[in-house]
């Protein structure tokens, strides 16, 4: 949602934080982990597993009438039908979502599985049994869930170089995803990230197409391989932003400023249509030719060919020409299409009606509509578009056709209630070992001086810096929130890594304290959490329940860049770690004090897989999947430009070997 979901949220914080109060949930009786067959008591051919698909998809749409069928296409928030979810039938939902920290009262596994099975009750207490299919942001672990495995951002994957650790990550994040409820993510987001001013460049995998479309095995360990999509450890994933959501121009940020005040997120592609196909739409292609992704998302942005002048931007959301030819006509997508949060108010905002919208949204292909406060408005302007013409009723059938087709082959028909067979496996030492992996892989030496890195661990250490000691700083957005830095996770800070290898460490966040004589100084820097939006540099200040959240500005923070000072002065060795969701500016003059420097990403809930190679358990392997930029005119800054002077080139990256 962007999220929103995926882009999610043009919504104001304070319905953010609204949507997530505890709601306390009525006495229900536990749901049992499968529901009896329905192929055993089917009545109509749709309830026969033994009929192929598209017999059942038919049979089912012919006897829908026109309410249940613009239900099966709207989305709505859990926020808005907790409290009451006999909605969910009387409003013949297709899909209920968790924004970012929208949860249960009792944000634990089972509180999950019973949240969503007692939605899916509702569901099937409708004339026609239709399950609701439930969405979550898993963009980097089930990140809503206290508890769960938070692996590395998704630029930090793109470091590792290594799809079968991308495919694997997905593949655990799918399985306490599903054990817990929801059957479909949001996720992965295949951006090709251009400008690390834009606030969601973690999402991305880095910034050329190739590396990202290498990283795209993650679609595999969502959905599995051909079939897999009814197993108890796949969920749907879906591709996004579609499409050109990296490639925006800075200023052009909220629709060119129609919609909001960002700097570059939900901006404007001011770009020809060869650089436009090479950049935005060539990683949708091995998404659907080569993993069948089941659902595509697209961007609140707009696109504005230069080739017949600037000034007539389209909306994703409206493109029709995209979502409808190309996507579906020219690749042969089959899987259905879903609006980000509220993504088709981002459609002209300046004058068109939400009617206007509606129509707009639904003609250009976009199938399901996450409107999640809005669904019952939604649905009233959508019948009064098919009754008036407007919107052809083919084109109703066809997209309800496609979310149908993807229930079926999810199982949840024959299993509509949660399979909690994995349930007690979430956040395992077998996941978090390999979230460990991943983030030890992630990790990019970008300086050492000889025989500084690995340390050893036999040397007193010295620590200091603003994230050495943050789980919110190294998990980033989206985690238990939607911009993240107000829940406590589960898991190992980079101070408690440190701890595990170091015979002696003394830890002082701002450098104030004493260093021990002889002592290695580690001083982990970096950014606080954000997510899009309030995450682009130049974005307007902002403020989270009350709380001032800093700007950002791929900068160190005054106290960072002091506390770097300070430990490089009064140490023989200083190494820092850039705790970031992306590149962030060293001055010069710092630089040359600094020994040894690590881009450690935002790393997850296992900070012991930064420290892996910092004390040499495993060697540095990482590779820049961005562009390091020297100073912030640079940007953006991309592999190939022409005039190419980076910091640290794209793919750079020193090795070391594990300690024998």
């Amino acid at each position: 949602m962007h999220h929103h979901p995926t882009g999610k949220l043009a919504l104001s914080l304070a319905l953010v934080v609204a949507a997530s109060a505890p709601v306390a949930a009525p006495a229900i009786a536990q749901a049992p982990d499968r529901a009896p067959t329905a192929g055993a008591q089917a009545v109509h051919p749709y309830q026969n597993p033994a009929l192929p698909i598209p017999q059942r998809v038919a049979d089912l749409l012919g006897r829908m009438n026109l309410d249940e069928k613009i239900g099966q296409m709207t989305q709505a928030e859990r926020g808005a039908i907790d409290s009451d979810p006999s909605k969910i039938a009387t409003a013949h939902l297709g899909s209920v979502l968790s924004g970012g920290g929208s949860v249960p009262s009792q944000n634990t596994p089972t509180a999950w599985a019973d949240m969503v099975d007692r939605y899916q009750r509702a569901a099937m207490s409708s004339r026609l049994k239709i399950p609701i299919i439930y969405g979550v942001d898993s963009v980097h672990g089930h990140g809503n869930l206290v508890g769960a495995t938070i692996f590395p951002h998704n630029v930090g994957v793109g470091a590792t170089r290594d799809p079968s650790l991308a495919r694997r990550a997905a593949a655990v994040t799918a399985q306490e995803t599903r054990a817990t409820g929801p059957q479909w993510v949001f996720s992965p987001c295949v951006c090709v990230a251009r400008d690390d001013r834009w606030g969601r460049s973690y999402e991305a995998y880095g910034e050329t197409p190739a590396l990202v479309q290498s990283m795209e095995t993650a679609i595999r360990g969502f959905q599995g391989g051909p079939g897999g999509l009814a197993s108890p450890e796949h969920v749907l994933a879906t591709a996004k932003h579609f499409a050109g959501d990296g490639l925006t121009t800075y200023g052009t940020g909220s629709n060119d400023k129609t919609s909001g005040n960002y700097a570059i997120d939900q901006g404007v592609d001011q770009v020809d249509r060869a650089t436009f196909d090479r950049l935005a739409l060539a990683p949708y292609v091995p998404a659907i030719k080569q993993y069948d992704v089941g659902t595509v998302m697209p961007s609140y942005s707009d696109v504005d060919w230069t080739e017949d002048g600037l000034g007539n931007r389209i909306n994703m959301h409206a493109n029709r020409s995209l979502i409808t030819g190309w996507l579906k006509n020219t690749q042969g997508f089959d899987g259905f299409v879903i609006s980000d949060y509220e993504g088709i108010h981002h459609i002209k905002p300046e004058t068109y009606t939400y009617d206007q919208q509606v129509v707009a949204g639904v003609n250009a292909g976009t199938d399901m509509f996450m409107e999640p406060y809005d669904y019952a408005n939604f649905q009233t302007s959508l019948k009064s578009a098919v009754t008036s013409g407007k919107v052809p009723v083919a084109r109703v059938d066809d997209a309800v056709s496609r979310i149908l087709t993807k229930k079926f082959e999810l199982g949840l028909f024959e299993h509509p209630y949660t399979d909690r067979t994995h349930t007690g496996e979430v956040g395992s030492a077998q996941h978090r070992a390999l979230a460990r992996t991943v983030a030890a892989k992630s990790q990019v030496l970008l300086k050492n001086k000889p025989g500084v890195l690995p340390l050893n661990g036999g040397r007193p250490v010295y620590v200091a810096g603003g994230s050495a000691d943050s789980m919110e700083n190294q998990t980033g957005g989206w985690t238990i929130s939607w911009q993240g830095g107000n829940g406590a996770v589960p898991g190992t800070t980079i101070l408690g890594g440190i701890k595990a290898n170091a015979r002696s460490v003394t830890y002082s966040k701002d450098a104030s304290a004493p260093v021990p004589k002889g002592a290695v100084g580690v001083v982990v820097v970096g950014e606080t959490p954000y997510a899009e939006g309030f995450g682009d540099v130049g974005s307007a200040p902002w403020s989270d329940n009350g709380v001032a959240r800093p700007a950002q500005t791929m900068r160190l923070s005054a106290s960072d860049s002091k506390a770097v000072d300070t430990v490089c002065a009064a140490t023989q060795t200083c190494v820092v770690l850039v705790v970031s969701g992306r590149p962030m500016i060293i001055p010069p003059a710092q630089l040359k004090k600094i020994d040894g420097l690590v881009a450690s990403w935002l790393p997850g809930s296992e900070g012991t897989g930064v420290t892996d190679p910092l004390f040499g358990r495993t060697g540095y392997s990482g590779r820049l999947p961005v562009t390091w930029p020297k100073s912030l005119n640079q940007e953006p800054i991309n592999v190939g430009d022409r005039f190419y002077d980076p910091q640290y080139a794209y793919g750079w990256g020193l090795t070391t070997r594990a300690r024998r």
